[in-house]
């Protein structure tokens, strides 16, 4: 798996090869601002890459918006976000092009290292992650004219697990039923919110980025 690195602290950047490295992974690029991670997509054309949002010169988003701007100019380029803070606007923007292959975790689930691995393989084979912390922080709101209000319980439990980025074998796992029925449950999902089959739209991340709206 070839990955490309976006992170302005040198220190962070090479403890983030050298993890990547000891995983079997070819890390290609290594860069510390957003014009260079666009420049690094586009030539390298990596499995994935793993940004930092804050980079210079302001160390607000230049990470997040050169790593929209790489997936316009390499459409559905996979891309992993890690942030210091839960920024719900941030996660719902890397999902708004609908391809998927997105992720969004905090820094410090990269402690975790067998976690963080798995995360950057799922986004890499086209996956979405999302930081549970991001999950807990969506509030389902209850207006009447609001479609998620029309979700039941457990479909609000299976969207939270998609919007964690799990498939369809471990939401049945997590919540000791069936695959069938976590299919019926997303089909639900994917009705009462308004998600019609479509050959152009990944349902999947249409139903979490309705969701991540509502918070």
């Amino acid at each position: 798996m070839r990955v490309v690195i976006a992170e302005d602290s040198v220190l962070l950047r090479e403890g983030l090869s050298r993890l990547l490295t000891d995983a079997g992974c070819e890390v290609v690029a290594a860069v510390g601002d957003g014009l260079s991670l666009v420049d690094a997509i586009g030539s390298h054309r990596p499995d994935v890459s793993v940004v930092d949002v804050r980079m210079p010169p302001s160390h607000r988003d230049e990470g997040l918006r050169a790593a929209i701007a790489a997936r316009a100019q390499v459409p559905g380029s996979p891309v992993l976000v890690l942030s210091q803070h839960v920024e719900k606007q941030y996660a719902a923007e890397l999902l708004a092009d609908g391809a998927g292959a997105v992720g969004y975790l905090l820094k410090d689930r990269v402690a975790d290292v067998r976690e963080f691995v798995d995360a950057v393989r799922r986004v890499a084979a086209g996956g979405t992650v999302m930081d549970p912390e991001v999950v807990a922080q969506l509030l389902i709101r209850s207006r009447r004219d609001d479609p998620m209000a029309l979700l039941t319980p457990r479909e609000r439990e299976v969207l939270r697990l998609m919007a964690e980025g799990r498939s369809n074998a471990a939401i049945a796992a997590e919540l000791v039923v069936s695959a069938g029925a976590v299919e019926k449950h997303i089909s639900n999902v994917f009705a009462k919110l308004g998600l019609e089959a479509s050959g152009s739209d990944h349902r999947r991340v249409l139903a979490v980025l309705a969701y991540l709206r509502e918070a």
